[in-house]
C-alpha cells in the first residue's frame, strides 16, 4: 500500500510541469514570475512573482524597475471597509525569514505605470528586483492571458 502511494506521488510529481526560470538569489527563491497581456495603448499593467525566504533573517523587496513603463512601483491591493483600495508601498515589502510572500493578483504586486508597449501573451519582459539584503536580480516575466491568475506551465524541458 505504501509503495503504491509512493509510486503514485512520484508519477504525479513528474507529471506536474515545473517552471524552468525560477531563480535563487541568496536565501530568496523567486518562483513563477508572470504578467497579464494588455490591450494596445493600455496605460498600466501588473507583474507577479512568489518570493520564498529560506534564510533566518527577514529581507525586503525595496524597488522594481522595468523598461516597459515610465514608472514601476510596488503596490498593495487591500480591503478598507467594503472598498478595495490600491496603494504604493514606498518602503517595499518585507519577506519574513522562513516565509513566502506572493505578489499576486488582488494583493501585493508590481505596478507598471505609463506602459511604453503592450504586453503580448506568450512573450517575456525583463524586470529588475532589488532586495535590501539579497541584492539585485533581473527576471523575465512570462506574459499570460489577460485574465491569468498564475503563470502558464513551462513546456521547456
Amino acid at each position: 500500500m505504501i509503495r503504491t502511494l509512493i509510486a503514485a506521488l512520484t508519477l504525479l510529481a513528474l507529471a506536474v510541469p515545473t517552471l524552468a526560470h525560477d531563480i535563487t538569489l541568496g536565501t530568496l527563491e523567486l518562483k513563477g514570475p508572470f504578467a497579464r497581456a494588455t490591450l494596445p495603448n493600455a496605460p498600466v499593467a501588473g507583474g507577479f512573482v512568489t518570493i520564498v525566504n529560506t534564510g533566518t533573517e527577514d529581507d525586503r523587496l525595496v524597488s522594481v524597475t522595468a523598461d516597459i513603463a515610465r514608472e514601476t512601483q510596488i503596490h498593495e491591493m487591500a480591503m478598507e471597509g467594503e472598498v478595495m483600495k490600491m496603494r504604493q508601498l514606498a518602503d517595499g515589502v518585507v519577506i519574513p525569514a522562513g516565509e513566502t510572500v506572493a505578489l499576486a493578483p488582488g494583493g501585493y504586486h508590481i505596478m507598471f505605470m505609463g506602459l511604453t508597449q503592450a504586453l503580448v501573451e506568450g512573450e517575456k519582459v525583463p524586470v529588475t528586483l532589488t532586495f535590501e539584503k539579497a541584492g539585485t536580480v533581473t527576471i523575465d516575466l512570462d506574459i499570460g492571458a489577460t485574465a491569468a491568475d498564475a503563470p502558464a506551465p513551462c513546456s521547456e524541458h
